[in-house]
C-alpha cells in the first residue's frame, strides 16, 4: 500500500513538472493552445504564430529561426508556437494542412502565411514587409 501511494505521489510530481515545462516560453516564443490563442492574437498588435508538431522534422528546423527572430524583433513583434496535435481546432480554423505553417496577424487579422521551413532571411523579409517595419539595417531590428 505504501509503495503504491509513493508511486502515485511521484507520478503526480512528474506530471506537474512536465506541465510547468510545457507552459514555459521557448526562448521568447510563447506556447499557445486553443484556449490562449484568441487572447494572444487580440493582445498583440503584430503576432507571428508557428504551427508545428513534435514529430515534424521541418518544424524542428524552423524552431531556431523563430526563436532568433523573436529575440531580434522583441518589442515590435510577438511570437508564439501552436502545436497542431494538441490544438487541432485552431489548425482547422485556419486551414492548416501542412506544417510548419507560419501565420502573421496584424491587429487580430491574418495578413500573410508561409508554409514550409524557410530560411531566416526569407522569413524576416516576409515579416518586415507584412508589418511595415523598418529594415534591419535601419538600426531598429
Amino acid at each position: 500500500m505504501d509503495d503504491e501511494l509513493e508511486y502515485i505521489r511521484q507520478k503526480r510530481a512528474r506530471d506537474r513538472l512536465a506541465e510547468i515545462e510545457r507552459s514555459r516560453s521557448f526562448h521568447g516564443v510563447m506556447p499557445i493552445d486553443e484556449r490562449s490563442f484568441p487572447g494572444f492574437i487580440a493582445e498583440n498588435r503584430f503576432a507571428v504564430v508557428d504551427f508545428w508538431a513534435e514529430w515534424c522534422g521541418p518544424c524542428r528546423r524552423v524552431a531556431p529561426v523563430i526563436e532568433a527572430l523573436a529575440h531580434e524583433m522583441g518589442g515590435l513583434v510577438s511570437f508564439a508556437k501552436c502545436n497542431t496535435d494538441e490544438s487541432p481546432g485552431v489548425a482547422r480554423k485556419f486551414g492548416i494542412t501542412a506544417i510548419p505553417t507560419i501565420i502573421l496577424y496584424a491587429n487580430g487579422t491574418m495578413i500573410d502565411r508561409v508554409t514550409g521551413a524557410v530560411p531566416k532571411e526569407t522569413l524576416r523579409s516576409v515579416i518586415i514587409r507584412a508589418f511595415g517595419l523598418p529594415p534591419p539595417d535601419a538600426g531598429q531590428i
